[in-house]
């Protein structure tokens, strides 16, 4: 954080626990209004993921958020507040590293422009060292991004923090999920209506998102995406550097952005923060 010329302040319960959780729902909530209320706060960083982060959203008043606008970022189990932030208030979420995260050069150089305000378009390119982009229908789509973690986000249907998903592009990352559970939350959100109105599509990092083991028949991860995505008739690619890897994108909630299948890149075409 202070590479980047920004001094840090702690939340009071931080380190809190209770049970499982790092604090009970109401402090964690607590900590956050009063962080969004201090003008001497610029912006939040989440300190990791996990799950619990959801339980928090009926104790935020959104009132205050919505007043005292802010960069709020983090990824993961934090999907859950920056989708429920853009549903609620409209404010743009960071999808992006955490205070645990690795900041180097190639995560770093993502998000700075983002966070300082450089003039768009801003280009992400794909060029880390992780992966590489595969295309799963090629083209190019414009659109407001939307997405985030997928086990987080496909159990957010049906609840009043999710933000619409039409005219956007969707883009989804996970860790540790058999490709059938992909499958099981992709059908959730075929059928919960979330993916007809998209258009564009990106997967970013599903490390160990592998088939059983002792299954008699199996899918790949590439060949659940393409069953659900290719209907739609959207543009969309599989590898962007985004999610739980190193080299790490920050991808802006409710920014316009462009996505080009031939170069694996993504423009934003409005500045995140103003």
């Amino acid at each position: 954080m202070a590479s980047l010329g920004l001094e840090t302040v702690v939340g009071e319960h931080v380190l809190d626990r209770h049970g499982y959780l790092a604090g009970t729902d109401e402090d964690r909530a607590a900590d956050l209004i009063r962080a969004f209320e201090d003008p001497s706060v610029a912006g939040i960083v989440t300190i990791r993921g996990g799950w619990g982060c959801a339980r928090a959203l009926p104790h935020l008043h959104w009132p205050t958020i919505r007043a005292n606008p802010k960069v709020v970022m983090g990824y993961s189990d934090v999907t859950s507040l920056l989708l429920a932030l853009h549903a609620r208030t409209g404010l743009v979420g960071f999808h992006g590293p955490n205070a645990l995260s690795t900041l180097n050069d190639f995560t770093v150089e993502a998000v700075r422009p983002l966070l300082f305000g450089d003039t768009p378009p801003i280009e992400l390119s794909p060029d880390s060292d992780e992966g590489g982009i595969s295309i799963l229908r090629p083209g190019r789509a414009r659109g407001r991004l939307i997405g985030g973690n997928l086990t987080v986000l496909s159990a957010m249907a049906g609840t009043p923090y999710l933000p619409s998903f039409e005219g956007h592009i969707l883009f989804l990352e996970d860790i540790r999920e058999d490709v059938y559970r992909v499958d099981r939350m992709m059908t959730q959100l075929a059928q919960a209506g979330l993916l007809s109105g998209l258009t564009g599509f990106l997967m970013g990092s599903c490390r160990g998102c592998v088939p059983e083991e002792d299954g008699i028949g199996r899918f790949e991860l590439v060949d659940v995406l393409r069953h659900h995505i290719e209907p739609l008739g959207i543009p969309a690619i599989m590898g962007a550097p985004f999610g739980h890897q190193t080299d790490k994108w920050t991808l802006p909630l409710g920014v316009m952005a462009e996505l080009n299948t031939a170069t694996g890149a993504i423009r934003l075409l409005e500045a995140p923060v103003v």
